[in-house]
């Protein structure tokens, strides 16, 4: 049986480890406790901005203070964290090896890096290349926009599945059932964030039939963003581009001018990966 501290103490790593936006629904698969509180630690440090104390992060991911004390220790031995000389953690740089060996082997991640550049070069707005993961799209590789006002990207930023372009289209076409959808708590990050399950199927469904995802103010409110499939060998979704920009920058016209060069960018990163490139849409 399993007390309510341990109930809080499991519903706060699980929040941590699901992304943010979706609420995670019961699980078959077991977890073990004390690893699924380290990532809630892992992952609670990558959201800060600033190194973060102990009692901060303890409350974080509801466990006490003695319980976090231990778990970074842990992870500071594996390198995985690091500790400042006031106290406080950050991420440690055992964690940039590993991505790096996880990025050189996304293949999708080499060949696509020249349509990330012809993109901005073709629009003048910031290209992002993200792939599928567990419930979220990571974006992996950026090019910026050469404007002044430029819209920033971060390699290893997670989708809001249902309030960003890349996300929709990873809902789209290797999401859950749409049904399961209602079932789902969209959480609000602005007052353009689709909330109700049934509206975010029709649009999830607008996606399918056009291969072009927008998001516009949906969880920043000054950004705008496109994004499109990339389809593998079996046709299954293997990474998503997109084109994001300030909203005031992006008015609708200009996003449809910009979908044909990004479907075009999508379908022959497709077919150099062996998929069957992108059909053609309005």
């Amino acid at each position: 049986m399993v007390g309510a501290r341990g109930a809080a103490v499991t519903v706060a790593a699980e929040e941590a480890l699901s992304g943010r936006g979706i609420a995670p629904q019961s699980s078959a698969r077991p977890v073990v406790g004390s690893v699924a509180r380290a990532l809630a630690l892992v992952d609670a440090l990558s959201a800060s901005d600033a190194d973060l104390r102990v009692g901060e992060l303890a409350r974080r991911i509801g466990v006490n203070a003695s319980t976090a004390s231990r778990l970074l220790a842990t992870l500071e031995l594996g390198g995985l964290v690091e500790r400042a000389p006031n106290g406080s953690y950050r991420l440690g740089l055992k964690l940039v090896a590993l991505s790096d060996r996880v990025l050189k082997r996304l293949d999708v991640r080499q060949l696509g890096r020249p349509w990330l550049e012809w993109l901005v070069q073709e629009t003048g707005e910031t290209a992002t290349l993200s792939v599928p993961g567990a419930g979220e799209a990571i974006t992996v590789d950026f090019v910026s926009s050469p404007s002044s006002v430029v819209s920033l990207a971060r390699i290893g930023r997670p989708s809001v599945p249902h309030a960003t372009a890349a996300g929709k289209v990873m809902l789209a076409l290797a999401g859950p059932d749409p049904r399961s959808l209602a079932r789902q708590q969209l959480e609000a990050f602005t007052d353009r964030t689709i909330t109700d399950p049934g509206a975010l199927a029709e649009e999830l469904e607008r996606v399918r039939e056009s291969a072009v995802a927008e998001a516009i103010g949906e969880r920043e409110p000054d950004l705008a963003a496109l994004a499109t499939p990339v389809l593998g060998r079996g046709g299954e979704l293997v990474a998503i581009l997109g084109l994001q920009g300030p909203v005031a920058r992006l008015p609708a016209a200009t996003r449809r001018s910009l979908r044909e060069p990004l479907r075009r960018a999508a379908g022959e990163l497709s077919r150099s990966l062996g998929g069957p490139g992108l059909p053609s849409r309005p």
